[in-house]
């Protein structure tokens, strides 16, 4: 596993701004706090060992059956699981840039990387870049491939077409990570779930630890999927906000932001390192934003940021020009 993910403001203790994660950082969580505070006596007894209850909401709520589906301790335990699961043969492919736990997990396990690999790993959207690839190139994808795992944490902010779980079920070789984390902007919770064909649900589920989702998130789970509350900002809203920040800080001598199709986004700083733009702006103004280099085909000078508020955002272009001026 990586050093150097998001969010990582306890490295320099006091954090006003963050930037660094790609979950807008503002969700309104306080019903949720208050359904898990007026259930906290579950702690006192073991959760469900394979969260049947929460796979058969999920399952009611996607239009599928139980059994194609697995909840997982985040999508990274599932990430894990299913490297250790299809070991049999170990090659594996990464269309990069892309999140680092895809090869940790691969190398943890013995794999090999070719392009003709047994299996293929897509983040979609694509994190650290924002892109979204269509589901033309998906499908496409799945027939080069025995297996292809398709993350889709960050389906819940971007507006593009993705595959649906049933799209994902019918390809027959596809593996669909989702995120709750994500979805409803709690992190600490690490609670995720894996869609994919009964046959290759039942696989991952016989590797799979007893217990490794607490009380506490799958209280939380249950909740989301029956209240399905409006916990994220306006979607088409906060999708302009963050290509207002894109631009305004497109337009700095010295930064050049990429395109995106999500709240978050790639850049560049010259001549300068993102690390030394992360320091000034974490310990000079109390902003945190993700330094980018230590993904792999990316540079020291690299760093990724997501829209937050229209203040904040504004409060950033203002730090960033502040560092770039000699």
């Amino acid at each position: 596993m990586i050093e150097g993910h998001g969010d990582d403001g306890y490295r320099y203790g006091m954090v006003r701004m963050n930037f660094s994660s790609n979950i807008y950082a503002h969700a309104d969580l306080s019903a949720l706090k208050a359904y898990l505070a007026a259930h906290l006596d579950c702690i006192a007894s073991y959760p469900e060992p394979s969260a049947r209850t929460l796979e058969a909401l999920i399952a009611d709520d996607c239009g599928l059956d139980a059994s194609q589906v697995l909840v997982t301790a985040g999508a990274t335990e599932a990430i894990y699981l299913i490297a250790q699961t299809f070991r049999s043969d170990p090659t594996y492919r990464v269309l990069r840039p892309s999140f680092s736990e895809y090869e940790d997990a691969c190398r943890q396990e013995g794999y090999s990387e070719t392009e003709q690999a047994a299996l293929c790993w897509l983040c979609n959207p694509e994190n650290p870049t924002g892109r979204v690839y269509d589901k033309d190139f998906v499908k496409n994808l799945s027939r080069q491939h025995r297996l292809v795992v398709l993350d889709q944490s960050y389906e819940y902010y971007t507006d593009r077409p993705l595959l649906s779980p049933l799209e994902a079920v019918e390809t027959g070789n596809l593996i669909q990570l989702h995120s709750m984390t994500k979805r409803y902007g709690v992190p600490g919770l690490r609670l995720g779930y894996v869609v994919s064909s009964a046959a290759l649900v039942a696989l991952l589920r016989a590797r799979m630890r007893p217990w490794t989702v607490n009380a506490l998130a799958l209280k939380a789970g249950e909740w989301l999927l029956r209240e399905k509350p409006q916990i994220l900002p306006d979607r088409h809203a906060y999708l302009a906000e963050a290509r207002r920040l894109r631009e305004r800080l497109d337009k700095i001598a010295g930064i050049e932001m990429e395109p995106t199709s999500t709240n978050f986004m790639l850049g560049t700083v010259h001549p300068a390192t993102a690390a030394e733009l992360k320091d000034f702006l974490a310990l000079q103004k109390g902003m945190l934003i993700r330094d980018a280099s230590n993904f792999e085909g990316l540079t020291p000078h690299h760093f990724r940021v997501a829209a937050q508020t229209p203040e904040e955002d504004d409060a950033l272009v203002e730090a960033v020009k502040e560092f770039v001026t000699p």
